[in-house]
């Protein structure tokens, strides 16, 4: 599994927003986060958020994204439109449910899909929550404490 993205925001957009309009709260992409076991990723909104949380850490696959790119050529969508926290190749996150596994030596546990909501389609365009059914990203706990690092640099796909 490469680590493409990791991505940081401090507040929630959609989270208790139903009826109410999404928010304005900014997501950064950073070069590394600190993970911290039970608690989530040091910086994130859900970091902290309630024992045992099933989210601490969103995984999205970036060949659903560069699939996604292509069924929905907005420009100039990027993988933080999704919100997730990191961006990863090479894995079949689905396959991660129930499993632990690691990640550049964090340990993570798969909770369950990150399903995707009607907001997607304001974030993506209308049909991507239809469209992103079934690989939506995948949802973690975090097992132990350690750093994540993106590991290269990339460019988000031309349309």
């Amino acid at each position: 599994m490469i680590l493409r993205h990791i991505y940081l925001s401090s507040g929630h957009n959609y989270v208790g927003r139903h009826g109410l309009g999404a928010e304005t709260h900014g997501i950064v992409e950073t070069g590394e986060v600190e993970c911290v076991a039970g608690y989530g990723l040091r910086g994130d909104r859900f970091f902290g958020h309630r024992p045992d949380f099933k989210g601490q850490v969103t995984l999205f696959s970036w060949e659903v994204f560069v699939a996604l790119r292509e069924a929905f050529p907005v420009p100039p969508l990027t993988p933080a439109a999704l919100r997730r926290n990191l961006i990863v190749e090479q894995s079949e996150l689905n396959a991660l449910i129930g499993t632990e596994f690691q990640l550049q030596g964090v340990r993570l546990y798969g909770t369950e899909e990150c399903r995707p909501c009607y907001w997607m389609d304001q974030a993506v365009g209308p049909g991507a929550e239809a469209w992103l059914a079934g690989r939506g990203g995948l949802r973690c706990r975090i097992l132990s404490d350690g750093w994540l690092n993106q590991e290269i640099a990339v460019a988000a796909p031309r349309s």
